[in-house]
């Protein structure tokens, strides 16, 4: 069962009365002390997305992910059985990073039939096991059944790869992700294999650009350059509320309602939309997903704009209802800075007026994006001044309270576990 229950209509913050309705503190997002905590309250604890089963085609595919938050890297391979596994990216010898190319440090991806170190030839096969050791007969009782990669949990599930640190996670992935998310099994996800990607140093904290996609009250103000100033201004005067919030758990979603822009009137679309047949909200021709799972589209919208699956802790799922999806990942790098990760993904293409409509939407996008990250670093500036302390929050804003109560629930709770506190 959800952990708040589902409001009525009307205001939303005051029917979940663990949240509070106060000014909030961002001090989580400016102590170094706080995020140290965080890295192992939560982001060694918790099941993180890391990819998609399409990155491995078949077997003996693989991908390596730097995940400096969780301080290494991994390497995830579907073996020959067509399992997809994950393990820590070091060989057993001494030590080597095992699979990487000219730069030590970047994500690679390939294909093998096992993985052979750089360093003295250890090899290892897609199972993780030690086949084979250079002048074996020199070591002192090697036992190469003890000296298998380390492995990483890792579970699968409609396609999202996911990996969890602990000696032995606490739930599995289908307990942590609960019922709101589990609903949205059956969406086309796999059908969506026409990708663009996109990636950003930022130097904010990570729950500050969660933050920015908790809530649409921003939209009409910072992203009116985006839009044509008449529906800008529009917006901006009568404001902006999503019709449905929810919480499950750690997670969370906004659901909106949305445009048809090819409805609006002529001077109300910019031209290249016209020419494109496709803008912010994605191409404007739907292709045919079929029957959508019952997670999607709960306040039944019509017109429908977008959910947004926000699950605990940095990586979000957004379904369109222009029949695409995209997700985000937040990788945090310090207490003030994160890597920002955003792919779009729709169905293929069949004409190159498709294709044309998906890159538009695709680059319109990464506009946003620039634009709030850019906002959040100015906001990161200024909170670590420290000159106001507490902060205000509306009643649309109530997911932003949510992320970051739940965040120093985790952090709390491995506080009193280490002291031995019940």
């Amino acid at each position: 069962m959800p952990r708040f229950p589902k409001p009525p209509e009307g205001s939303w913050t005051q029917h979940y009365p663990e949240l509070g309705i106060g000014p909030v503190s961002y001090e989580d997002s400016i102590s170094p002390e706080f995020y140290e905590l965080e890295r192992a309250a939560i982001f060694n604890r918790v099941w993180l997305n890391v990819g998609r089963t399409e990155q491995l085609p078949r077997n003996g595919s693989y991908f390596t992910k730097e995940l400096k938050v969780v301080n290494t890297s991994i390497v995830v391979v579907r073996t020959t059985d067509g399992e997809v596994k994950a393990f820590h990216n070091i060989c057993r010898h001494r030590g080597n990073k095992l699979v990487w190319n000219d730069m030590p440090l970047a994500e690679t991806s390939g294909f093998c039939r096992q993985f052979r170190c750089k360093y003295h030839a250890w090899r290892y096969d897609l199972d993780g096991n030690l086949i084979h050791v250079p002048q074996e007969n020199e070591f002192f009782n090697l036992d190469k059944n003890r000296y298998g990669l380390a492995g990483v949990h890792c579970e699968v599930w409609e396609g999202f790869i996911f990996v969890n640190f602990a000696a032995e996670p606490e739930q599995s992935l289908r307990d942590f992700l609960g019922p709101m998310i589990l609903a949205l099994e059956g969406y086309p996800f796999a059908s969506m294999t026409s990708r663009w990607s996109y990636r950003s140093e930022v130097k904010a904290n990570w729950k500050l650009y969660l933050d920015a996609f908790q809530e649409f009250y921003h939209a009409p103000v910072l992203h009116a350059n985006q839009s044509p100033s008449k529906y800008s201004k529009a917006a901006a005067e009568v404001g902006f509320e999503a019709p449905h919030y929810r919480i499950d758990g750690p997670h969370r979603l906004v659901s909106t309602s949305g445009v048809r822009a090819w409805e609006l009137d002529a001077d109300l679309r910019k031209p290249i939309d016209e020419i494109c047949r496709s803008g912010l909200f994605g191409p404007w021709d739907s292709p045919d997903l079929g029957p959508l799972p019952a997670g999607v589209n709960p306040a039944n919208c019509d017109p429908w704009g977008l959910d947004s699956f926000q699950l605990f802790p940095n990586f979000v799922i957004l379904i369109w209802g222009q029949g695409w999806c995209l997700t985000y990942h937040y990788w945090p790098t310090s207490h003030n800075s994160h890597v920002f990760e955003g792919t779009l993904y729709f169905p293929p293409p069949r004409t190159p007026r498709e294709r044309v409509a998906q890159e538009l939407a695709a680059v319109t996008f990464k506009e946003f994006g620039l634009q709030d990250s850019n906002t959040l670093e100015a906001t990161q500036s200024m909170i670590e001044s420290r000159a106001v302390g507490d902060f205000l929050l509306n009643d649309q804003e109530v997911l932003i309270r949510h992320l970051h109560r739940e965040t120093a629930a985790w952090v709390d709770e491995y506080r009193r576990n280490a002291v031995g506190v019940s």
